[in-house]
């Protein structure tokens, strides 16, 4: 298969303002900021960020395969190198982003909110690549650098793009969604989520609401409205110009409704009224957080142009992304055991909403639903109160035995009845052997905790050997 073509040496440079240095006859397929990761035909930019300088890597880079590097200064060394020299290489990501957003006629839909933007945002890249060429950024590639990366990666002939807008700071989406001028914008909801950098979940809400001022002339606006802040954002979507404003919840009043849903231990039946039209579907993914924002996908689907039950079948195909309820069979005793990786990140609703999905697994013969719980970070003075409420979630839907570790997690481990309390320790690190030893053969073991906590370390242990 032939590599898309996204960029020559005389497009790059015109879209960047900068100058072509040694070979310029060169074709990029790719744009990376990892030399470690560079692929043949890939366009390297060598940002200089605070540990690391990428100028350090140029040449690496080109004897990787790389097409070209874009630098401000020509590292010792790489005279004669196909080099594209800009006055800052980071502003140089943004203009190639810009660019690439510039030639396209792709409908475009950007995806923000305290939880669920990644899984959103991989519902919604599922379902359009059913209906046409679709571009979607990578991971969790959703900040000052991982937007305008993503942006400068899209094919100029892409039907569809979806891009997730993250922040953990007032003012952070502003500038990418100005990057992304997407014709859609999903607020999937509005917690309690970086309160550490926020005054009040007012404050959140606002910084959510400013992806409502990069949408596009006649731009929609899709929320949540069953989140207590959907009047807060729907304001504010209207002081920015939006006209169109679409709701999914299981509000009376919600465009996408949401009647029932059942959850099994390998998918999410959904069923669910579109304006006035009933829906039956699936999701490949167990999890009622799943059905809720399948709703706002699909609502973003149709408008975006896409066939809407076209895109409610597709569900059925979705695969979690990693860490976030990915399930594997791991050995344990003289059998096996059952894991469900949360790890990549946690915050208050989305550690309740794991441990709803757990309640929904099934042991083997003699097993037991189990929680390993790492700290929520970047939760503010409510720290302490927050991780002790989680007890009441593991009590509501029975969990057998909860495992922690950090400084944090110890409230919750304080808040938990006698009976439900495991081993805990003073991080992931110490955790991972103890629980590892304690997994019994016929066990459902679910891992979560916020990226800093590592809880990757506890999955990891148990996953070696598996």
């Amino acid at each position: 298969m032939t590599p898309t073509l996204l960029w020559n040496a005389q497009e790059a440079r015109i879209a960047t303002g900068g100058r072509l240095s040694g070979p310029s006859d060169w074709n990029a397929s790719g744009v990376s900021i990892d030399s470690r990761s560079v692929a043949a035909g890939d366009l390297f930019i060598a940002l200089a960020g605070p540990n690391h300088d990428g100028h350090d890597y140029v040449k690496a880079a080109i004897e990787s395969g790389a097409a070209c590097a874009v630098v401000h200064k020509i590292p010792d060394g790489c005279d004669g190198l196909p080099l594209l020299v800009v006055a800052d290489t980071m502003k140089g990501l943004e203009d190639l982003g810009r660019a690439a957003r510039a030639r396209t006629d792709a409908r475009i839909l950007a995806v923000t909110g305290s939880v669920g933007k990644t899984s959103t945002k991989e519902m919604a890249a599922l379902v359009l690549s059913r209906q046409g060429a679709t571009h979607w950024s990578v991971g969790s590639f959703n900040n000052h650098w991982g937007v305008p990366l993503s942006l400068a990666r899209m094919p100029a002939a892409s039907k569809f793009a979806v891009f997730e807008l993250g922040m953990n700071h007032p003012g952070e989406i502003t500038p990418l969604v100005a990057m992304v001028r997407p014709h859609v914008a999903i607020v999937t909801t509005v917690e309690l989520v970086h309160a550490g950098h926020f005054a009040t979940i007012e404050e959140i809400a606002d910084a959510k609401a400013e992806i409502f001022s990069g949408l596009e002339p006649d731009g929609v606006a899709v929320l949540n409205r069953d989140n207590r802040h959907y009047r807060r954002l729907s304001r504010a979507a209207t002081a920015a110009g939006v006209t169109r404003q679409l709701t999914f919840g299981s509000h009376i009043d919600a465009d996408a409704r949401l009647l029932d849903c059942a959850v099994d231990p390998k998918e999410t039946a959904v069923f669910a009224l579109l304006r006035d039209g009933a829906l039956a579907y699936r999701i490949g993914v167990p999890g009622v957080h799943w059905a809720m924002n399948s709703l706002a996908v699909l609502l973003a689907a149709g408008a975006l142009g896409a066939e809407v039950e076209t895109a409610a079948r597709a569900l059925a195909d979705m695969t979690p992304p990693k860490g976030r309820g990915e399930r594997h069979l791991i050995k344990a005793g003289a059998g096996t055991a059952e894991l469900i990786d949360e790890s990549y990140n946690a915050s208050p609703v989305s550690m309740k909403a794991a441990i709803a999905t757990l309640a929904a697994a099934r042991p083997g013969k003699g097993g037991r639903r189990i929680a390993v719980l790492g700290d929520m970070l970047e939760l503010g003075e409510q720290s302490a109160a927050l991780h002790a409420g989680v007890a009441q979630a593991v009590t509501a839907w029975n969990i057998d035995v909860v495992h922690t570790a950090g400084p944090l997690s110890a409230a919750l481990r304080d808040a938990l009845p006698e009976d439900r309390r495991g081993i805990h320790a003073d991080d992931s690190a110490a955790l991972a052997p103890l629980v590892k030893a304690a997994v019994k053969a016929g066990d459902v073991v679910m891992v979560k905790g916020s990226a800093g906590s590592r809880m990757g370390r506890v999955v990891k242990a148990l996953q070696e050997g598996a």
